[in-house]
């Protein structure tokens, strides 16, 4: 009897995680350093002296790589592989299980709908693969970042119709045929559809920035922080959805509004990674920062739910669990 290959949920066992680290000065600028920091802290959190699961920084080229090398901690292992930006979450591999065995899925990436086009991209999910000792990944021949999707491990996914069925992803297919190679190739049996993703979030709506699947059946949604919360009305409409759809529906804190350099940005609590050991949340120096992490804390008891800045990752697009892609154990 063949078992269905699919990718488990995030808090199911590790084996391993990969991690980008920022490679380009002309990408980063004056924040590359103080990003690279930031990824160490959150690389180091991960591993947890050893406690936690293997952690992979990959580095787009020798010269950082050798960076990586010095600034990580004791047990962090250095990757060389080269790609555009540090992204892995959408431009890696997704991993699947059948409980006896492993196999890779990779996926077309357009550079979120054409917007960031970088060499090195498009194919870092096949060397990964390869990097990894997987075998031959199953490519997917239509665009889909891993952002854009959560899985309960039960065939039960969460997107959103703002990405997945936007005209700049995949224009010649349907929401139905799109919903129908998704069942296909991640083992899914129904998706939960959202509406849109927060407001100004150059992916198009990532889902990983808006709800999150925290158990079987039950997923974490923002509820807004004041009357000025940009996301108010997205919220309420996600909340809706997955009420609707019969999910046991958690609310967590909002950061509000949150202003860099003038202009609104999507900070989210939501884009915390579930490590084996630690849950890794990111910070914003907002007023709700220490109450997001108690509340995250008390949905994984068996977890140490640590919170840091990433400030300077933010001016790239994105958090914590947008540079991450995990390979779960069998």
């Amino acid at each position: 009897m063949n078992r269905i290959e699919r990718q488990p949920p995030e808090w199911a066992p590790h084996e391993s995680v990969w991690i980008g680290f920022p490679s380009h000065a002309e990408l980063w600028e004056d924040d590359l350093d103080p990003a690279r920091a930031e990824v160490i802290a959150f690389a180091d959190a991960v591993h947890a002296g050893g406690a936690g699961e293997t952690v992979r920084l990959v580095a787009a080229d020798r010269e950082s790589a050798e960076v990586a090398a010095r600034l990580a901690p004791a047990g962090v292992e250095i990757v060389t592989a080269p790609f555009g930006d540090i992204w892995l979450r959408d431009t890696g591999p997704i991993i699947v299980s059948n409980g006896e065995r492993r196999a890779a899925r990779s996926f077309l990436f357009n550079g979120w709908g054409g917007k960031y086009r970088l060499e090195g991209d498009d194919d870092l999910a096949l060397r990964l693969v390869e990097s990894g000792g997987f075998g031959e990944a199953r490519r997917c021949k239509y665009v889909l970042e891993g952002g854009a999707i959560d899985v309960d491990g039960t065939g039960l996914a969460v997107t959103t119709e703002q990405c997945l069925l936007n005209p700049n992803r995949n224009p010649d297919l349907s929401k139905a045929e799109i919903e129908a190679r998704l069942l296909g190739d991640l083992g899914l049996d129904r998706i939960l559809w959202l509406g849109n993703g927060l407001l100004n979030d150059h992916t198009d709506g990532h889902v990983d920035n808006l709800a999150r699947f925290v158990g079987e059946g039950r997923i974490a949604i923002p509820e807004r922080a004041g009357e000025d919360d940009p996301n108010a009305a997205v919220y309420r409409d996600a909340q809706a959805r997955a009420r609707a759809f019969g999910l046991d529906v958690v609310p967590l804190p909002s950061p509000g509004r949150v202003l860099r350099d003038g202009e609104i940005i999507p900070a989210s609590y939501m884009n915390f990674y579930i490590g084996n050991a630690a849950v890794v949340v990111p910070l914003y120096g907002a007023p709700n920062d220490q109450a997001a992490i108690a509340a995250i804390q008390q949905l994984f008891p068996s977890r140490r739910v640590v919170g840091f800045r990433a400030d300077h990752i933010l001016t790239g697009g994105g958090s914590f669990h947008c540079i991450s892609q995990q390979v779960p154990s069998l």
